[in-house]
């Protein structure tokens, strides 16, 4: 029987642990954390979407790092497996819009309970509330691990699957680099993805008068200069610091370069009319409001703590009454409203990045069985290696392929 050794349980390490028990390895996780699982269950706000349910060339279009490395483990295991997968281990799960995928209960924990039941049904031995420092390695191959007592735990394989270097408070803090390095791997510089912004200037402190707010069904464009860069349609909400929410999360990942005072992100907050729909309804509203302020006309438009952003940008006097309202002035809100524009200064830390772009370099695995091509008997999976997607429940559908094809092939070639 091989022995083999995963470092992390989280998504990644505890597929790869639960598939090589399955197959009849003698498998031990060792965890830093004292429970395992802690990231997973604050993704998707904790209610964890677990996947997509699309298609497989759908799912590699949506990897936004080296994708075609990602094609043996998708093909391997891909998002219908993983579907089936969490339903065939008594956890229901449902289909929402842009086709993610969440458990039904909508509790990011019955996620977690359902890979800790895979595991420990296989024999699982969970070692947890320690931490490796280093691995045992001889002529190239790899013999085991050093824990933080200075006890040696020797075996046939070890998988890595310590995550990338976002959220550090769940344990992701790089360690697999250190691990890497010491086998001989390059690591591509980590990097934030899918992380909110930050606004500069008058912008910013428009930001943190609507703090708080969230919208729906608005367009997004992001602007590196004047070069179009972006372009979605969803939710965005606005913080303290500038902008988030899943458009801008996946504006993050998709443009590269947000340097201070070239980017911005414009907000069209009523896509689905023409400006002269817009100017139509706001002209029924003014009629409506006639003998208002315009600061109290707005209500059916826009929400209470936008309108007075919206009315300065727009360079009208709040206390203006709508029948007193120009033809120029209309044109400037009507404007705002179809380019609400905001300067961009760059990204949160990358200890608040949702996954991490970088890691191991993706030159030095085998895609195919996710093993080092350096030292023999190591084994990557997950965040930990530089591949990442975009947002959509992409990044845990890595997470479970990789760590299946890690776990599977750590038996067969021990």
């Amino acid at each position: 029987m091989s022995s083999i050794i995963v470092i992390g349980g989280g998504a990644a390490g505890l597929m790869a642990a639960g598939t090589a028990a399955e197959l009849g390895a003698d498998v031990t996780i060792i965890e830093k954390n004292k429970r395992i699982g802690r990231k997973i269950c604050i993704t998707g706000k904790g209610r964890c979407n677990v996947t997509n349910n699309c298609s497989v060339n759908t799912f590699i279009e949506n990897v936004n790092t080296n994708p075609r490395f990602m094609y043996s483990a998708i093909n391997n295991f891909d998002c219908a497996d993983t579907i089936s997968f969490f339903e065939d281990l008594g956890l229901p799960l449902k289909t929402e819009r842009g086709n993610r995928v969440f458990p039904q209960s909508d509790k990011a924990l019955d996620v977690v309970d359902s890979l800790e039941r895979f595991v420990r049904k296989n024999g699982v031995k969970v070692i947890s509330g320690r931490t490796v420092k280093a691995l045992l390695t001889e002529d190239s191959s790899v013999r085991g691990v050093v824990d933080d007592n200075g006890k040696k735990h020797y075996c046939d394989a070890v998988i890595i699957a310590t995550g990338g270097a976002s959220y550090p408070l769940t344990g992701s803090t790089g360690d697999g680099y250190t691990f890497a390095k010491q086998a001989g791997h390059c690591i591509e510089v980590p990097e934030p993805s899918l992380i909110p912004l930050e606004c500069m200037g008058e912008h910013l402190a428009d930001c943190k008068q609507m703090q708080g707010l969230s919208l729906r069904n608005i367009g997004v464009r992001v602007y590196n200069g004047n070069k179009l860069c972006y372009e979605d349609f969803g939710e965005l909400l606005f913080t303290h610091f500038g902008m988030s929410g899943p458009t801008i999360l996946s504006a993050s990942a998709r443009v590269k370069d947000i340097s201070k005072g070239r980017c911005s992100v414009s907000v069209d907050l009523k896509p689905a009319l023409s400006e002269e729909k817009l100017n139509d309804r706001i002209l029924r509203d003014f009629d409506k409001y006639k003998n208002r302020e315009i600061s109290n006309s707005l209500g059916d438009l826009l929400p209470g703590s936008m309108i007075p952003v919206v009315i300065k940008r727009a360079g009208i006097d709040h206390a203006l009454r709508c029948n007193s309202v120009t033809k120029e002035q209309r044109a400037n809100l009507i404007h705002i409203l179809k380019d609400f524009r905001f300067d961009v200064s760059g990204v949160r830390p990358i200890d608040e990045a949702i996954i991490t772009r970088g890691g191991v370099s993706t030159r030095e695995i085998n895609p195919a069985t996710m093993e080092s091509k350096l030292c023999k008997g190591l084994y990557f999976c997950g965040e930990v290696i530089d591949v990442d997607a975009y947002t959509g429940g992409f990044n845990l559908q890595i997470a479970f392929s990789t760590g299946r094809l890690a776990g599977t092939w750590a038996v067969y070639n021990s």
